[in-house]
């Protein structure tokens, strides 16, 4: 059982997303860019900015991004963070919170691509967006081991495909990188999907089969790029993949750590007993919050400063 504060945000959060499963379930007035305006104003009242971090706009390769940056930033470190939402409802404006922690813990500069959506933008915008992204920051003069990738949900899914497309494009891979809750496979073929649904409070397995026919827009859903279970991943940067225990996405989390071990990667995988869709929002609300981020930041950190000692 959750602690009520907790269990009074994961409430309002079930409460914001009414108007989208309703624009997913039925015709529908209001547009989708309301829609998602709507959500993002209802989360970001749950899961507010936090002390200590500043919060501005720029471009990255022509998409839109939110900085996140600690007051006293000075270093060289860089994150980019890739927010969920199916492909289709999500935002920037939720994740001030999250990606604040991050930036303050890491002592770095945290970009979230605000990157189009399905249906206006189906697949692949959504990833090309976020590649366009990637490669200005490092064009920019980043250097690949100051850079590591973040994500939940579909973000999560697409820290295996930016590395994906980094290395068959000839680009320079990031240091690591945190999948949190990946949505790895469309298909929804795993296990999780029957055993768990209706556990996971936030994503149903019907909810998330409207998603992906709104993102895919007739492209298949076993397609790479869209769920990495399927792709290749020889060659990845190390990769920490968190997932919590009643989601749908469960196995094919497992799943795609699995491929990514048996293709020579350096994998971590944590699975989080009772821990629901990207719990990792109630930060502050909920100790298991504070935990996983915890363990995401020691991760980046070590990332960060390895293979840093002198040469002797």
């Amino acid at each position: 059982m959750l602690p009520k504060n907790a269990q009074d945000a994961l409430d309002g959060w079930i409460n914001a997303a009414g108007p989208i499963v309703q624009k997913l379930s039925v015709q529908s007035e209001t547009s989708w860019p309301e829609v998602r305006s709507l959500y993002m104003q209802g989360l970001e009242k749950i899961f507010p900015a936090i002390d200590g971090v500043s919060y501005k706009t720029t471009l990255l390769g022509g998409v839109s991004a939110m900085i996140s940056e600690p007051q006293e930033y000075t270093g060289s470190r860089v994150v980019l963070y890739i927010h969920g939402g199916g492909y289709v409802h999500g935002g920037v404006e939720a994740y001030r919170g999250l990606t604040g922690r991050l930036a303050r813990e890491l002592n770095a500069r945290v970009y979230t691509p605000d990157y189009r959506q399905a249906p206006e933008h189906p697949f692949p915008t959504p990833i090309d967006d976020v590649f366009a992204a990637y490669c200005s920051i490092l064009n920019s003069g980043t250097h690949p081991r100051d850079l590591v990738l973040a994500g939940d949900s579909a973000g999560g899914a697409m820290v295996v495909t930016m590395m994906r497309k980094a290395r068959d494009g000839g680009f320079s891979l990031p240091a690591a990188g945190v999948s949190i809750s990946p949505w790895a496979n469309l298909t929804h073929s795993g296990s999780s999907a029957t055993t768990r649904d209706g556990l996971d409070p936030i994503c149903s397995v019907e909810f998330l089969n409207k998603l992906g026919k709104c993102f895919l827009a007739g492209e298949l859903p076993t397609h790479p790029d869209a769920s990495p279970v399927f792709a290749d991943v020889h060659g990845l940067a190390p990769i920490l993949i968190q997932i919590g225990e009643n989601e749908v996405m469960l196995s094919d989390a497992i799943r795609l750590a699995s491929n990514i071990g048996e293709a020579r990667g350096r994998i971590t995988l944590e699975v989080w007993p009772g821990m629901f869709h990207v719990w990792h929002l109630f930060a502050g609300i909920l100790p298991d919050a504070d935990r996983a981020i915890r363990n995401a930041v020691r991760f980046l950190e070590d990332a960060f400063t390895e293979d840093r000692a002198p040469n002797l």
